[in-house]
């Protein structure tokens, strides 16, 4: 009987363990708020999912199958609601004076395509009295020039004034080697009103993916229900007040190193979404921004002699448990820091 295959995180388990991609945050404590850009300035095949009812996004049209574009150079989770929105026009600017973009005409300045989403974080307590002035041009210009392979995970940049169900949220991210040169990864900023909890207030939704303790190795729950309060999370959830507009959303970036188009980034995007499901309860409201890009850096051929379906769909399963790491892990080391 031949040994089955065990699929491990990357190096880093983060998703910049595929070639070409770099992370940069930028928060600001103040605001209690942030920015996170990923960078793929060599413009990779790109899509985008959304599944929450309440959305704040930019530039998603410019990723459909049907439209001419279907590519990214950066894509951009922030803070701030619709205010947010700013950190990809200093995303944006600071890659076209890197030359970083579409270019038509000689001498024209180039024309980087920086989709974007943002969550809703501004009633958590920081200081958003900006006037005319919001704070997220800046910040997306800072977090572009901070990108580099290794960035942190927690409360910061997109994450940092963000919460998930009843406990704070952040920035998670999550890697894996399928082998054969394949890398999928996923990068998330968790604001959830769904828990990622359990009713045992310990155990992750998402445990039974997880990899190495990432994000503390727990393990199963010894009970999924607490007899004491046997009520579903969405009805916990609602009798404290979160299950109201403006206290939820799940944004994130899925990506893969293979030679993929638009049209099947899409389906990547979309298979990611359950990523979402599996470990945030309840996920997809009403309220919910969810949204899912997926990006492709064409790096790797596919094999021509395994149906091309089959692999997209290996992929987009492998970018599903990525999801679904990335959320533990974003929750797990927001709430090891100091003050948690």
């Amino acid at each position: 009987m031949a040994a089955s295959i065990v699929f491990r995180p990357g190096p880093k388990n983060l998703i910049t363990d595929i070639a070409g991609l770099e992370v940069g945050h930028a928060t600001d404590e103040a605001v209690r708020s942030g920015v996170t850009a990923l960078l793929s300035t060599s413009g990779w095949a790109a899509a985008v999912d959304v599944r929450g009812g309440g959305p704040g996004t930019r530039e998603t049209e410019a990723l459909a199958p049907e439209n001419l574009v279907g590519r990214a150079h950066a894509v951009v989770l922030a803070g701030g609601s619709v205010f947010g929105l700013a950190a990809a026009d200093g995303v944006a600017a600071w890659l076209s004076v890197q030359g970083i973009g579409l270019q038509f005409r000689s001498g024209s300045p180039a024309i980087p395509i920086v989709p974007a989403a943002v969550l809703h974080d501004l009633g958590n307590g920081g200081d958003k009295n900006w006037g005319l002035t919001p704070p997220y041009r800046e910040l997306g210009l800072r977090a572009s020039e901070a990108a580099e392979p290794n960035f942190a995970l927690g409360s910061v940049g997109a994450g940092r004034g963000a919460s998930a169900g009843l406990r704070k949220g952040g920035i998670g991210s999550a890697s894996l080697d399928l082998h054969d040169g394949l890398v999928v990864g996923a990068l998330v900023a968790v604001n959830s009103v769904g828990s990622v909890l359990m009713p045992d207030g310990k155990s992750y939704w998402a445990w039974p993916f997880e990899l190495d303790k990432e994000f503390g190795g727990d393990g199963p729950p010894q009970s999924a229900i607490d007899a004491s309060n046997p009520a579903p999370d969405e009805a916990r959830l609602s009798a404290i007040g979160r299950l109201r507009p403006g206290n939820n959303t799940t944004i994130a970036v899925v990506a893969c190193n293979a030679d993929l188009s638009t049209v099947e980034c899409k389906r990547i995007a979309m298979m990611a979404q359950d990523g979402i499901a599996r470990a945030v309860r309840p996920a997809h409201t009403p309220f919910d921004g969810d949204t899912v890009f997926a990006l492709a850096s064409s790096e790797l051929t596919l094999e021509q002699n395994v149906l091309r379906a089959a692999q997209i769909g290996r992929i987009g399963s492998a970018a599903a448990d990525c999801l679904t790491r990335a959320i533990a892990r974003a929750v797990h080391f927001s709430n090891q820091e100091p003050g948690s």
